[in-house]
């Protein structure tokens, strides 16, 4: 009997521990969550107030171009931004080797990723300025003519893909560096007196012990990219002003599409059902991604 009694106080104790935790999940994103998804199926009036307006907003997402062109950016800048995963891993290489300054190359390496995005979106949309930007004048000293980078459509995307690339490089560098700190020095030792040179260690011990770093910054990476705003805010614009851009239409990613529709032009609900599907398809992919991980590990 006295057993059982402190079981029950022992469950009692820690549900009194995680009620906190519990408590804030559901007030500040579970809520949210669930009431966006019932403001999906609204329509909202020009003075505020809403009404049931069932799956017109789906309906009408489905036969939106404007909605297809931002999901393919999204899903383009999410695909050309995990480049940064393996520069990451070859960085950290570097960096875990004994050298002088290591610290100090880390301290560089991370600057970006304490930066405020607004600040960081600021000083690159400086650099590709078409008519005074650095970039273009480091060109035209090789007699280059450089493109106005983020008003040509043919570069946009890509000029923010380098931006995303760069500010999360040292993110995940940290990352893997404190995963490879974790592997025991034995592993090496061992590879070095069957006669394994510093490359066959690499890809030998560094590179699969580095899997569940590798997962975990890949979710994290997918997570993150599929949720781009404040970049294309700060470069673009939003409204009247965004569109004036010629190469608006491959920098909108699904999140600006949902700020325009909700704050700009007043359509919550049918932002509100946009912002759901890109939820759905951020669960799709973190699924698939944990559904490759399971299998990388049986195989492995």
């Amino acid at each position: 009997m006295t057993r059982r009694r402190d079981r029950i106080t022992e469950a009692l104790w820690a549900y009194a521990f995680i009620a906190p935790i519990a408590l804030g999940l559901g007030v500040f994103y579970l809520w949210p969550v669930l009431q966006t998804a019932y403001f999906s199926f609204t329509e909202w009036g020009a003075f505020g107030g809403h009404e049931w307006s069932g799956a017109d907003n789906y309906v009408r997402l489905i036969h939106d171009s404007e909605v297809g062109r931002a999901l393919v950016n999204t899903i383009s800048y999410t695909v050309l931004g995990l480049v940064s995963i393996p520069l990451a891993v070859v960085f950290a290489a570097l960096l875990n080797r004994k050298m002088r300054g290591a610290g100090v190359y880390r301290t560089l390496f991370f600057l970006p990723v304490v930066t405020m995005p607004v600040a960081v979106a600021m000083v690159w949309r400086w650099l590709y300025n078409g008519d005074y930007g650095l970039i273009n004048y480091l060109l035209s000293l090789a007699g280059i003519d450089g493109p106005n980078w983020i008003a040509d459509p043919a570069t946009a995307l890509y000029a923010l893909v380098v931006i995303g690339i760069w500010s999360s490089l040292g993110y995940n560098l940290i990352i893997f560096l404190a995963g490879m700190q974790a592997i025991p020095a034995e592993y090496y030792e061992a590879a070095a007196l069957d006669g394994a040179g510093p490359v066959r260690q690499f890809f030998r011990i560094t590179l699969p012990l580095l899997s569940p770093t590798a997962f975990f910054v890949s979710v994290i990476s997918v997570i993150g990219s599929l949720q781009l705003f404040d970049l294309v805010f700060v470069i673009a614009g939003s409204g009247a002003s965004a569109r004036a851009n010629p190469a608006y239409p491959r920098l909108q990613t699904v999140v600006a599409l949902f700020y325009d529709r909700a704050f700009v032009t007043n359509e919550r609900g049918y932002a509100a059902a946009i912002v759901m599907v890109l939820l759905l398809i951020i669960a799709a992919l973190t699924l698939v991604q944990f559904r490759l991980q399971r299998r990388w590990v049986h195989y492995a």
